[in-house]
């Protein structure tokens, strides 16, 4: 990545960081006038997350088999640039090669290598005409599109769409994510039960919609400050 990419993801991160301390301190700051509350333990009963260790294994030693090599390698390459920003004990990594129709939403764990992984709605103006599969991706604001690249994890709430979680983007691809509040979200569209009668998932607004019994999963498989990586490779 250039001087100049990196000094634009440096101020990215900055200007989003400044903007979740605003959300934290102002409830609602991020949704404008939609009316939200924090979660509380009671709301989430995750699963039992992994314990956080000292070191994690190289991707060499990862390999699962469920993540395609060059994208596990992107990952890692980013995990590697932003370390510093998110814990390294697992990631989430989301193959926007792949259409909605395949579980593409893979959390690895890096300790074990052993990963799960679930359906995922890509953003309605990634897809216009509704293939399934996503075409292309934009930080813009209104674009309703996915963005690319590497995303951390920040806090739960529940607004718009009910139980979310809001997501900071780290690089210049897409550093409108808090702003556009392109959050981890459930939606009905996302069910399984979408492809059995249209053959894919529906759409989402640029979210990581997933399906609304999957999403206490992804929330205790995640967890704050860690990081999604999104890519079509």
């Amino acid at each position: 990545m250039s001087d100049k990419h990196d000094a634009a993801g440096r101020r990215a991160f900055l200007s989003n960081a400044l903007v979740m301390a605003g959300a934290l301190a102002v409830p609602g700051a991020v949704r404008g006038a939609t009316a939200e509350r924090r979660l509380t333990p009671g709301d989430l009963r995750p699963l039992s997350p992994a314990p956080v260790p000292a070191t994690t294994v190289p991707a060499a030693a990862i390999a699962p088999r469920s993540v395609r090599p060059e994208l596990l390698r992107r990952a890692m390459g980013a995990l590697d640039r932003h370390g510093a920003r998110v814990q390294r004990d697992r990631l989430a990594v989301v193959d926007f090669t792949t259409g909605s129709a395949q579980p593409r939403f893979h959390f690895v764990d890096l300790l074990s290598g052993r990963t799960t992984s679930l359906l995922v709605a890509h953003g309605s103006g990634s897809d216009p005409a509704h293939t399934g599969y996503l075409r292309r991706f934009s930080n813009d604001f209104g674009s309703n599109a996915s963005s690319e690249g590497a995303f951390a994890t920040a806090d739960y709430y529940v607004g718009k769409h009910g139980r979310s979680q809001r997501l900071i983007g780290l690089e210049p691809t897409n550093c409108n994510a808090l702003p556009r509040a392109i959050v981890i979200h459930g939606a009905w569209y996302a069910e399984k039960t979408m492809i059995a009668q249209h053959g894919m998932l529906g759409r989402s607004q640029g979210c990581f919609a997933v399906g609304e019994g999957e999403l206490e999963q992804v929330f205790a498989r995640l967890g704050p400050n860690r990081m999604i990586y999104a890519a079509k490779v």
